[in-house]
């Protein structure tokens, strides 16, 4: 077992007094217009969902009233934003028969926000599988400590930019790509099936559901998942790999698939039983292979209903969207045995949809009805937090990296999980060079309030 330092900046404060948390004496101060907005998500990917708040313009921020006035609508806001990024990702944890633990994280990471020196007005959960599988939990908490700061979850976001997009009555296919964790709790499918039938529709759109397996964890550069250095097949890989079945990497569609075979972004060979070893090593073969398996199974169906709306289920798959795009007009333009297999399966734009830019709206109008928008002159700022192993874990537990490694983070107990990492403020040491670059290119709004340049 590892040695711990117990030294968890937020472990047992949030539960020791509510006096701590809000105010003296006592007394409850409740949430208030000057105190941030707080945001967390199993790593980095989460600002995306933060870029979103920082360009939203859908308002009249006199008014309140819908309709863009030139002036982001979070202007003077200052947010707090913590990547849990030692724990991540979440999407495994119920996989692995630790779905107490997970939940036990994303409770901690909720405290972390609304306790002292952090106290926030409002809470947005900028993951999938914490909304999952968390979101009833942190709303739980939050009543007992009567400060009416509210959560904001980014499931229920979504499905309401889907509604938008499918007509009443119309036969149609969604498909949503997300972690393993998320497609796990039904949570995505559960509501859209629900939010359809309370509008009274009659046709119930078909979901097709694709569990990301080493998606969220390649563009977090996790070494279980994608080594930079790696020039071969590696034991320890836990991506998807070749075979027949749901979750795995089919040979026979490598012409589909189309990945990417520069550089050591696939790994291929041949094993002791002669069989085929595949594994992938960059971001956008995981795009390609989740996004091409999520359409098959539409394909196999055999309906005929076109996929005009992919939800994008976790945080982390919008940094790949430009390759997503390029994957459909790929599918597209497949022709097989003089056949376009996919053409009639996907229309020439497929509506991708990030729930981000929903969950600041519905972050916003809650704000507005609860009178807690700052409405500042000023710099908008952000302060950003990404948990990290404690001090004094044992070198074994640790990759190469640093990070905990993948027995150790899914073999800890309940119980212990703020005895096993602290949250620091996120500076440039704590991200590869690939992820601030990847940021600064992707996210500018955010990159330059995170002073990590």
């Amino acid at each position: 077992m590892a040695n711990f330092h117990t030294v968890s900046r937020f472990a047992g404060a949030a539960l020791v007094t509510l006096a701590l948390a809000w105010g003296c004496s006592g007394e409850k101060s409740g949430a208030s217009a000057e105190m941030p907005i707080g945001m967390f998500d199993s790593g980095t990917g989460g600002l995306t969902v933060m870029e979103a708040f920082l360009a939203l313009d859908e308002f009249d921020n006199t008014s309140g009233q819908p309709g863009a006035d030139g002036i982001p609508d979070y202007s003077g806001e200052q947010f707090n934003f913590l990547a849990d990024q030692a724990n991540m990702p979440y999407g495994v944890y119920n996989a692995e028969g630790k779905g107490d633990f997970l939940k036990e994280l994303i409770l901690n990471d909720a405290k972390f926000l609304t306790t002292v020196p952090n106290n926030n007005k409002i809470i947005v959960v900028a993951c999938n599988t914490a909304t999952a599988y968390g979101l009833s939990d942190i709303d739980g908490y939050l009543k007992q400590t009567g400060t009416g700061v509210r959560v904001i979850g980014v499931i229920n976001a979504a499905v309401k930019a889907l509604m938008e997009n499918i007509p009443a009555g119309e036969k149609s296919a969604a498909g949503v790509m997300a972690t393993a964790g998320t497609i796990s709790s039904g949570g995505y499918e559960r509501t859209i099936l629900e939010a359809f039938k309370e509008r009274g529709d009659s046709l119930m759109p078909l979901v097709f559901n694709q569990a990301g397996v080493g998606f969220a964890e390649a563009v977090d550069m996790e070494p279980n998942f994608l080594k930079t250095g790696a020039n071969a097949p590696r034991e320890e890989y836990k991506g998807p790999s070749a075979g027949e079945g749901d979750g795995k990497i089919d040979p026979a569609l490598m012409d589909v698939y189309r990945f990417d075979r520069s550089g050591n972004a696939l790994l291929t060979g041949r094993g002791a039983d002669g069989k085929d070893i595949i594994q992938l090593n960059s971001a956008g073969n995981y795009a390609r292979y989740h996004l091409v398996s999520l359409v098959e199974k539409l394909r196999k169906e055999g309906s005929g209903v076109q996929m005009k709306n992919i939800i994008l289920g976790c945080t982390h798959y919008p940094y790949l969207l430009d390759t997503l795009v390029k994957v459909v007009s790929e599918l597209r333009e497949l022709k097989v045995d003089g056949k376009y297999p996919y053409r009639d399966l996907l229309p020439e734009k497929v509506n991708f949809i990030d729930p981000a830019k929903y969950v600041a709206i519905e972050s916003y109008i809650a704000l507005r009805e609860d009178n807690l928008l700052a409405r500042r002159e000023g710099e908008t700022t952000l302060k950003s937090f990404i948990s990290v192993p404690a001090p004094g874990t044992d070198p074994a537990m640790l990759d190469e990296r640093g990070g905990f490694t993948y027995s150790f983070k899914y073999g800890r107990k309940t119980g212990e999980a703020d005895k096993t990492y602290i949250i620091e403020e996120l500076q440039k040491r704590h991200m590869p060079v690939e992820s601030i670059e990847r940021i600064r290119e992707r996210l500018p709004l955010t990159f330059s309030l995170m002073k990590i340049d």
